[in-house]
């Protein structure tokens, strides 16, 4: 005889009340680990997931006096005027050719110094030539800002006098719109490529020492070592951050960009986080400037979604 609707309800109700219990009796016995995470829950919970409440202007006329939800509705209005600007494809080619300028030219670095790195026996000089690639990572963005007008302004720039005390005609780098992107780009490598090492370094640290052990007895050069043994390590972690990469191809960061930017050289400086700074800040545009900002963070997401399912179906190696 088959069991009744209520009594199969009854046991469904049943096992699901057991798995409860038995979910809260795990927490109970783990609540050390919960209350270690419980200030990173928070945080994202206020500070990342909060303010997603406020994504809802992007599609109002917000008016601050009215708030958000007196505000009226517009729909993708401020979407339509972003995307038919004369500025649209401006700010779109400077924010995805700086992205992928530092892509080609910092990414390949700190895998290059990690295997560099690697091979040197412990001592001395490396000590030293770590310490001298990862310093500049902990100098601050205005400080660097600033170490770069200095360096390199037209009138008083260290590097301009070097460069005219040797016969060499210096560029304007400051404000010629065509150095702008070099100067950020390689600016930027040499600020981050150490610290960028340390993860590739780790992941080298976890490499077998009997396959080098092997390799050396098969007769294999060091370069081949690298190239069979190394790089294959390396491949997950490379996979995994240019994953991460991809998924900010359009979050280039404003604050370097503001600071070094002039009106000689905004033709090639103005990006979208510049551009939504301010509309939104200065000119108190705040829908239009959300509905930009939305309009980013909607690609990067797709870009990172996209890649990341690329990856997953050529390769093992994927964020999920």
């Amino acid at each position: 005889m088959q069991p009744s609707k209520a009594i199969l309800r009854g046991r469904t109700l049943a096992h699901n009340g057991i798995g409860r219990n038995k979910r809260w009796k795990s927490v109970l016995q783990n609540w050390e680990l919960y209350l270690f995470i419980a200030p990173a829950f928070f945080y994202f919970l206020i500070f990342s997931y909060g303010p997603m409440y406020g994504i809802q202007i992007a599609f109002k006329n917000f008016v601050p006096t009215k708030g958000i939800l007196g505000s009226p509705w517009v729909g993708l209005d401020h979407f339509v005027r972003f995307f038919d600007s004369y500025y649209f494809w401006d700010l779109i080619w400077n924010t995805l050719s700086i992205s992928l300028y530092d892509l080609a030219v910092g990414f390949p670095i700190p895998i290059i110094l990690a295997l560099a790195f690697n091979e040197v026996k412990d001592g001395f000089f490396k000590r030293l030539v770590q310490t001298v690639t990862y310093a500049p990572h902990f100098i601050s963005v205005v400080v660097m800002a600033g170490m770069i007008i200095t360096f390199l302004s037209p009138s008083s720039g260290i590097l301009i006098y070097m460069l005219k005390w040797l016969g060499i005609d210096a560029p304007d780098v400051l404000t010629d719109p065509a150095w702008f992107k070099t100067m950020y780009v390689f600016s930027g490598v040499w600020q981050s490529a150490g610290w960028g090492t340390i993860i590739y370094l780790a992941a080298l640290a976890g490499v077998d020492p009997q396959l080098h052990e092997a390799a050396i007895m098969d007769g294999a050069s060091r370069f081949q070592r690298v190239r069979h043994i190394n790089i294959p390590t390396l491949v997950p972690t490379m996979t995994i951050l240019l994953i991460l990469n991809m998924g900010s191809l359009l979050g280039v960061g404003f604050e370097k960009i503001l600071l070094l930017q002039n009106p000689l050289n905004m033709s090639s400086s103005d990006v979208i986080s510049t551009f939504v700074y301010r509309s939104g800040l200065i000119d108190a545009q705040y829908s239009f400037s959300t509905a930009v900002g939305l309009f980013n963070s909607v690609v990067n997401a797709v870009l990172l979604i996209m890649v990341n399912q690329i990856v997953r179906r050529t390769s093992e190696n994927s964020l999920w």
